[in-house]
This record gives C-alpha cells, structure tokens and sequence, in this order.
C-alpha cells in the first residue's frame, strides 16, 4: 500500500509540474520572460504561491526550463529540415524560412528567446541553445562544402556567424515596439521581405553560386 500510495504521489506532483511550466509558457508567449511572476503563475495554476517552490527553488529556475522547452522545439524543428532531402543550399533556405515563419507567428515567445533582458539561468540556456543551433549548421556546411555548393573556410566560425546573423536579423522586427508602430501604422507583414534578405546573406556569405530556388 505504501508503495502505492507513493507512486501516486509522485505521479501527481509530475502534473502539477507539467501544469505550472504549461501556465508558465503561455504567460511568456503572452508578455515574455517580464510578465512571469510566481504570484501570477501561481494564480493561472490555481495553486499557494509557495506550491511553486517545491517543483522550483527560485524564479530564474522555472524561468529557464520554460526557456529550455521552447528552445529544443524550435531546434528540433529546423533539425528536421536541415538534415532532409536535396541539396545543402536548398535545405538552407527552407530551414531559414521556416524558422523565421515561425518566430512570426509567436513573436512575442521569439523575442523572449532570442533577445530580451533576463534571469542569469536563463542566460545560460541562451549560450547553451546557440551552441545546439551551431551544431545543425556545422553539420550542414561540411556537407554542403564537400558537395562544392558551400566555399567556407572554417565550419564552426561561419556556423556562429549563421546563429548570429538570423538572430540579429530577426530581432528588430520582432521587437514589441516594432510590431506596435507596424500596427499603429497598419503597414503590411514584412515577413518575406526579412526571408529573402535573410536568405540572400547567409547564401552568399558561404560562398554560394547562387540562391536556392524559391520552395
């Protein structure tokens, strides 16, 4: 019985603390890292504020584990192109497209995991996540510099210059502010236009003959 009674236990306390990093999510795909506050999680999960602290020590530790799952997600998700099928430049630019498009349709949650000011363990995740992002695209630089289609001096530099680029590149658009003046101003979705500079850039940058046809 006893041992029962434990594994419900802990089978419980795991949905709870699924439910809280759940709650704790939406609030920063709502307002970003600022608008996470334990009391106001706490609320959202219907539970004591101090509930919070038996799954998390501080702030800054649920903070970043939010930051954690997003993240793989999103790496997951351009893994998934970049080591499809066709050439390296192809997968290249449908890697680009499909991440900046889905930074657009959560941009809010994009501009928290890319630039805005927070805890030093989320910090942390930041380089950590950056890092994976590099590993995809030394993978596909040395295929692409074997097949010929990529001209690149040193795999891991340029595979930083990449992470870097998209992020620079994605940031400003992104950016509350930006999206409030675009809206104030109802001037249009800029997205491919970001896209196609984006791709034009990096497909140069590596030397490329020329850009990748459209997909």
């Amino acid at each position: 019985m006893a041992y029962r009674t434990t594994t419900t236990r802990i089978d419980r306390d795991q949905a709870l603390r699924s439910r809280i990093l759940d709650c704790a999510h939406a609030r920063v795909v709502e307002g970003g890292f600022a608008a996470l506050t334990m009391q106001a999680l706490a609320e959202d999960a219907g539970i004591a504020t101090g509930s919070l602290y038996r799954h998390f020590g501080n702030k800054g530790e649920l903070a970043a584990e939010v930051f954690a799952r997003a993240s793989q997600l999103e790496v997951d998700s351009l893994a998934q192109v970049l080591r499809g099928e066709g050439p390296a430049a192809e997968r290249l630019e449908r890697g680009l497209r499909q991440f900046a498009a889905r930074a657009w349709h959560s941009r809010r949650l994009a501009f928290a995991l890319i630039a805005e000011p927070v805890d030093p363990e989320v910090d942390e995740q930041r380089l950590r996540y950056r890092e994976a992002y590099a590993e995809l695209f030394c993978r596909l630089l040395e295929e692409g510099r074997a097949s010929g289609e990529f001209q690149v001096p040193s795999i891991s530099l340029t595979a930083a210059c990449l992470v870097g680029a998209i992020a620079e590149s994605l940031v400003g658009p992104l950016s509350p502010p930006a999206r409030a003046q675009r809206e104030a101003d109802r001037a249009p979705d800029d997205l491919e236009a970001v896209c196609a500079n984006l791709v034009t850039f990096c497909l140069r940058a590596l030397g490329a003959s020329q850009p990748a046809p459209e997909t």
